[in-house]
């Protein structure tokens, strides 16, 4: 009894408990939860790669159950149960949990919606082609072996990958008290940096975004901005903005359905859904209809079908809003170095995955030298016994036992045990004189193979650039193409980031209907033709209105009321060719009566111009282009009308320009932009050409230079070019000239516009037909002429509006233009900044009080 009490240790509680729980918390952290950062897994997940290693389930080759490949991992090297070997196994073959999967699988793994895998008796695997580069080496002594668990085998400590795991797979885990949430990277941007900082060690970590854009997740998508690429890139912490792909689409029915065909990394597709489905039945979002899912062997599909009175643009952004499909990611690169748990940086990781591999070259260099010398020593005997071949058969004939013999040929000819053991164990072929040859031939070579493996042990250099020769040869074998797309923009994120800039045509319609098409909807027609049909219109409406304008760019819509309303042309829906388009009244709030007469298309308010707006009753008004720059959901007022009047255009002009107004008898007035003065939005204006009576304005053109021409087109579809020069320059508020004869054949002018020979030109009738020619094969005539037929119309069809297409540019003009652009950029840049300053200063509500008081005695 008293020996018990003797060999009881007093403890307390409290230190034993902290001292259980730290050492729980380390084998959490060492033990399973971090990856090592030099092959970027973790215990588990090693243990299960090299159990199928020597299972010898290499690619190519025979699977192997599930169940007997966690069953081995289980037995020999992870002691916690195949039960949880098997999940672990599960997503090393998900290729959207893995950028790389490392395990081939056959059967059911699982998918991105959920669902879980099916059993591991059902399921099978074998290893990945990538998975081989990281066990390739293995047997090279290229790293240390330490015993498993019960020290009945022996198990490696790492892996000499030859990829860089960590950063290409990444990985997340919880330990106790950190955690690690580590992205993915694409693989030839991954190998494209380790070959940059090897030849430059000195580069900086914003250096290294040349090489690594940002994550690159298995599931697509975007990454919004930046800032948190950045940021984790320098301290190894960021918090990403990470955003699905998604389109919409419009059907036969112009209905608009939202596609989305990939979503964050790490989202449950099915949780999204439901995620959707409440937001509709909380009425947080309106206007959505139905949601499928459609996805298949094509890929993921996702469809939102929206009501037709809803707009698919305001959905799709209410989703980013409430939704997962816009989510953010956290980094925190955490991994184990040397055993402690450390963030790192980008450059830090690189660092060590380089420093891993020069020191895997080094045990492999040392181990093959030593094999090799190993080898030439043996030869080396062999060319002695060749060389004296009579003597060695005589001492080995008079020897009476192989021991005997072996210290006689070691006596006799200097030779060393091993040489004299492989001498007598040599076959006799090997006496040969072809076989003699070789045994020649191989101990020359590998005099110069311990001489290059010799060189590779003394010399760092070399040994660098054999990690970037390998390096360069993983990146050759295994390089894809990058799945995240990474936005440019910074901060907050707009529709623009995903929309590209392509130039659209966009059509408005009598009834009020918009679309947008690609310029290549049209194919180009000789003079004369019938045309194509552009909208499927119903039988009272007719195209009003079309264009060309861009993706990004603004349109300042003016309405027969003199109000301005403000929209995005990549916000009008995109529509086949036979489409109506949708309502106006969807995308714009309209009062009463109020209708599209006219438009402008702006990339920047802050540039210095003015919007020339006239009316049909021959009145003008200039009106500083930054005063519009701020609309309201009702609009704003743009110009001040009479009674008996309507504003039917609005043009963006320069101080230098021209300005020409024509009439609807066929006459028209230039004179100087600079005649009008600059007024307020809440104004008349003053007088542009002075009426005949019965008269009224149909057009504005701007005159920037005298180069192209003039085109007039009547409404019976007769047209023709007048060169600029044959239009003077007068003086605002004189009668005109005439620039299309309107007789009985002809009728009265529908148009006139400025062209250029190289353009292509569209017509517009009110029946809705389209026509797309040259302008150069339109002939060029004096200004007081009938013209040429450019349509045939059918009966009781007019000629209702023109437009003119701007030629593909060819290399010389894109440099010349992206030059000029550059230049633009920089100016508008400026201007924007003397905006913002302006802005702040001015009210606008004030101007307008102040201008409807204006009254200008040049009107009447």
């Amino acid at each position: 009894m008293s020996d018990t009490k003797n060999k009881l240790i007093p403890v307390q509680i409290e230190d034993q408990l902290k001292q259980a729980y730290l050492d729980y918390s380390m084998s959490v952290i060492v033990a399973r939860a971090l990856p090592d950062i030099r092959d970027g897994l973790k215990p588990s997940q090693r243990r299960i790669i090299y159990a199928m290693h020597e299972l010898n389930l290499s690619p190519g080759g025979h699977f192997r159950k599930c169940a007997k490949i966690a069953g081995d991992t289980s037995g020999n090297y992870h002691p916690h149960g195949e039960q949880v070997v098997y999940p672990t196994l599960v997503r090393l073959a998900q290729p959207w949990n893995m950028r790389y999967p490392l395990i081939d699988g056959q059967g059911n793994f699982g998918s991105i919606d959920g669902d879980p895998p099916a059993a591991m008796r059902y399921t099978e695997a074998r290893l990945q082609k990538v998975t081989i580069e990281m066990l390739d080496e293995l047997e090279k002594d290229t790293v240390d072996f330490k015993s498993n668990y019960d020290e009945t085998r022996k198990e490696p400590e790492v892996f000499p990958s030859r990829i860089p795991n960590l950063l290409v797979n990444g990985s997340s885990g919880i330990a106790v008290g950190m955690a690690t949430n580590m992205p993915p990277h694409n693989l030839g941007e991954v190998c494209d940096a380790v070959v940059a900082l090897i030849d430059n060690p000195e580069l900086e970590t914003s250096d290294l975004f040349k090489y690594i854009k940002g994550p690159d997740f298995p599931t697509g998508g975007y990454i919004l901005g930046s800032e948190g690429i950045v940021k984790y890139f320098e301290t190894g912490r960021g918090l990403l903005t990470v955003q699905g792909k998604a389109e919409i689409e419009i059907n036969d029915n112009e209905q608009e359905s939202i596609i989305i065909s990939e979503i964050p990394y790490q989202l449950n597709k099915n949780l999204l859904i439901e995620r959707i489905v409440d937001l509709v039945k909380e009425k947080r979002i309106e206007g959505i209809s139905d949601i499928r899912d459609e996805s298949g062997r094509d890929g993921m599909r996702l469809v939102i079908v929206v009501k037709r009175n809803a707009v698919g643009e305001k959905i799709l952004n209410q989703l980013y809003q409430y939704s997962q499909l816009r989510n953010t990611f956290g980094v925190i690169n955490l991994c184990l170095i040397d055993g402690t748990p450390q963030v790192v940086s980008m450059k830090e990781m690189l660092n060590n995955f380089i420093s891993f591999r020069h020191d895997i070259i080094l045990r492999r260099t040392l181990y093959e030298l030593k094999n090799a010398e190993e080898r030439l020593h043996i030869l080396e005997g062999y060319r002695i016994a060749l060389n004296n071949l009579d003597e060695v058969i005589k001492t080995i004939r008079a020897s009476q036992t192989p021991q005997e013999a072996n210290e006689q040929l070691q006596q006799k000819f200097g030779l060393s045990e091993i040489q004299a053991k492989a001498i007598l164990d040599m076959r006799l072929q090997r006496l040969t004189g072809l076989e003699r040859d070789k045994i020649e031939q191989e101990y020359n070579e590998l005099l110069k193979t311990i001489k290059r493996l010799k060189e590779i042990a003394e010399k760092r250099e070399l040994r660098m650039q054999l990690i970037k020769k390998e390096t360069q040869e993983i990146k050759q074998k295994f390089a894809d193409d990058r799945k995240t797309m990474i936005t440019a923009a910074t901060g907050s994120f707009s529709m623009e980031d995903l929309i590209p800039n392509d130039s659209m045509i966009v059509t408005i319609t009598h009834d009020g209907y918009i679309k947008r098409m690609p310029v290549n909807a049209y194919k180009v027609q000789g003079r004369g033709g019938k045309g194509l049909s552009g909208s499927n219109l119903k039988e009272d409406d007719f195209i009003q209105y079309i264009f060309v304008t861009t993706n990004q760019s603004y349109i300042l819509f003016f309405t027969n009321l003199g109000r301005c309303h403000w929209i995005k042309v990549y916000e009008i829906p995109e529509a086949g060719r036979l489409a109506r388009g949708k309502a106006i009244v969807n995308l714009v709030q309209f009062i009463e009566n109020e209708k599209i007469k006219a438009f402008v298309t702006v990339n920047s308010f802050a540039t210095p111009n003015y919007v020339i707006m006239c009316t049909r009753n021959g009145l003008i008004k200039k009106t500083a282009l930054k005063a519009f720059s701020k609309p309201r959901a009702m609009g704003i007022w743009a110009i001040k009308l009479l009674d008996d009047d309507e504003l039917i255009d609005a043009r963006i002009t320069e101080p230098n320009d021209d300005i020409i107004l024509a009439t609807h008898n066929g006459y028209c007035n230039r004179f100087m932009e600079k005649d009008a003065r600059e007024m307020g939005r809440y104004t008349q204006g003053v007088r542009g050409i002075r009426l005949r009576e019965g008269d009224y304005v149909i057009s504005m053109t701007i005159i920037h230079n005298d180069e192209g021409s003039i085109l007039a087109i009547s409404e019976n579809g007769f047209g023709k070019r007048t060169g600029v020069s044959a239009y003077n320059t007068t003086r605002r508020g004189s009668k005109g000239v005439i620039t299309l004869k309107t007789t009985q054949r002809n009728g009265y002018l529908a148009a006139l516009m400025k062209v250029q020979d190289e353009d292509d030109l569209v017509i517009v009738t009110k029946d809705g037909m389209i026509i797309r020619q040259k302008v150069g094969n339109i002939k060029a005539i004096s200004r007081n002429t009938q013209g040429v037929r450019l349509i045939n119309l059918k009966d009781n069809d007019k000629v209702h509006d023109i437009t003119r297409i701007e030629p593909e540019p060819d290399d010389e003009t894109i440099d010349r233009e992206a030059e000029q652009l550059s230049k633009t950029n920089e100016i508008i840049s400026d201007w924007e900044k003397d905006a913002m300053t302006i802005e702040d200063e001015m009210d606008f509500d004030a101007i307008d009080d102040a201008d409807r008081g204006e009254n200008d005695d040049s009107v009447s």
